[in-house]
């Protein structure tokens, strides 16, 4: 077999792969997963059910490959705000605003949160505790980094990241997503007084005169 035949088969396995995963995903939030059967969702990806199973195993595996696949997006919109607005800045406060807002603005408008937020609220049951464990800790790992970067700047007093980035997220964009709010004023009170609050907790008194904080090297 040549290399061109080759990358034709995994090319197509690749688009088996995602189409499973779509036609699982748009099942899952639309039928819920117990009522969404394998045949279901092999007849809607246009596969065979053993295809499915080739490719997940159980139905609990192919749910769990959904929420990950859903997830990434997310990632990428906290990656993306963090290197937009926690990298160079004048004011950390203004900093750490900003992030939240383009944070809470890109899920605002993101199908990809709106699925994840739904799968893992209705099908919790559904997914191992160790994953979602795993699946908060991702959420929070590149404000856990800069933090900890922070604190060893001497902008922020973090002894411990991890509460200090669950405190941040809860008071923040966390807020924004429970209250449901779609008023862009009342999006920026929430976020600015989250922010205030937070530094009052966890500020140094000089986090208004350090700029361009990059401890990468």
């Amino acid at each position: 077999m040549d290399n061109t035949e080759d990358k034709k088969i995994r090319k197509g396995s690749s688009e088996k792969r995602a189409s499973i995963i779509a036609a699982a995903r748009e099942l899952f939030l639309t039928d819920g997963f117990d009522r969404s059967s394998v045949d279901a969702v092999a007849a809607k990806a246009g596969v065979s059910k053993r295809t499915v199973y080739d490719y997940f195993g159980e139905k609990q595996n192919l749910l769990v490959t959904v929420v990950e696949e859903t997830s990434r997006a997310v990632l990428d919109m906290i990656d993306q705000a963090i290197s937009d607005y926690l990298w160079e800045f004048e004011d950390l406060e203004q900093a750490l605003i900003m992030f939240c807002e383009q944070f809470a603005a890109s899920a605002k408008g993101s199908s990809d949160y709106r699925a994840l937020i739904r799968l893992i609220t209705v099908e919790a049951a559904n997914l191992p505790v160790s994953f979602l464990e795993r699946l908060d800790s991702a959420t929070e790992e590149g404000i856990i980094r800069r933090f900890t970067e922070f604190g060893q700047a001497g902008l922020l007093d973090v002894p411990n990241p991890e509460m200090a980035a669950k405190h941040f997220a809860a008071l923040t964009f966390l807020l924004v997503f429970n209250q449901r709010t779609s008023q862009n004023e009342q999006i920026k009170q929430i976020i600015s007084e989250g922010v205030q609050v937070f530094l009052r907790a966890y500020g140094h008194p000089n986090i208004h005169t350090r700029k361009n904080v990059d401890t990468e090297g």
